[in-house]
């Protein structure tokens, strides 16, 4: 019993990662239609913005959920003004775009931050369950997700300014219409969304190294988990992230991590075969 409840700890604790790590890509590609491949690095800032906030004397909680979101997002603003907003509806150019942002930002992070690993321990402890003992943060992680997820589908579904984003993505040419500043819409949600990869690199901090060039490892993983979902952004990741991270955290214990990562890709080949708009794109069609 003491093993079961462990192995559900670990899936839900690898769900919730996969879901904060998707989450603020399901808002730049999945709400905006914007394929950032510097998705990585947004999660490298948030992860080394929350380390050097904390060797600052701030508090871990204060650099991971309030510090890495703040600046990742205000980077995001920056880049949307300063060149995404020109590539909108150009899926290949924003591509390009953003792989050359993703070198910068990698090659910037490296003179300043070293190729040395850097990281900060984990808060909270260890939970023991029976002979087994997990991370108390690794816990917490499950909570947070929920969180963050169900006040982003608060604020998407029941607030003026989640209309107004949904509609401004809809049909910007009808919000603009009606008094929409819709240049004002496209940079807030994109630095929406970088802020929140910001907070999951931030989240991920303490439980791996930190480099330069932490991204790659994460960015394959995001875009198959996002486009499985569908174009329900908030619904999409959930449920992507669910059975995704079900499935590769449990043959990771029946096996290895590697063999983990293959069942991951395999999943999502089904997934897509069976819906080739991805899980939303038909069962759950006009979700948020």
């Amino acid at each position: 019993m003491d093993y079961a409840i462990i192995v559900f700890l670990k899936i839900g604790t690898s769900v919730a990662l996969l879901s904060m790590i998707c989450l603020g890509l399901a808002v730049i590609f999945g709400m905006m239609r914007v394929i950032n491949l510097a998705h990585g690095e947004f999660l490298m800032i948030g992860a080394f913005t929350a380390i050097e906030t904390y060797h600052a004397g701030i508090s871990i909680w204060i650099a991971i959920l309030v510090t890495a979101p703040l600046v990742t997002g205000i980077v995001g603003v920056f880049l949307e003004r300063i060149l995404i907003r020109r590539l909108y509806g150009r899926l290949f150019d924003t591509m390009l775009a953003t792989w050359g942002v993703s070198l910068i930002l990698i090659g910037c992070a490296t003179v300043v931050f070293g190729t040395a690993t850097q990281g900060i321990s984990s808060p909270l402890g260890s939970l023991h369950i029976g002979s087994y003992t997990t991370g108390a943060y690794e816990v917490a992680l499950i909570p947070i997700t929920l969180i963050v997820f169900g006040s982003g589908w608060g604020i998407l579904r029941f607030t003026r300014a989640g209309l107004i984003a949904r509609g401004t993505m809809q049909n910007p040419e009808m919000a603009g219409s009606l008094g929409i500043s819709t240049d004002i819409v496209y940079a807030i949600t994109f630095g929406v969304g970088a802020a929140l990869s910001g907070m999951a690199g931030a989240l991920v901090a303490p439980l791996t190294g930190v480099v330069p060039t932490m991204g790659a490892g994460y960015i394959a993983r995001a875009f198959i988990t996002v486009i499985s979902g569908g174009g329900s952004a908030l619904t999409g990741t959930v449920i992507a992230s669910s059975v995704f991270g079900s499935i590769s955290t449990a043959v990771t214990f029946l096996s290895n991590a590697a063999l983990g990562d293959v069942a991951l890709l395999v999943m999502a080949l089904a997934v897509l075969r069976i819906f080739p708009q991805g899980i939303t794109g038909r069962v759950m069609r006009g979700s948020i």
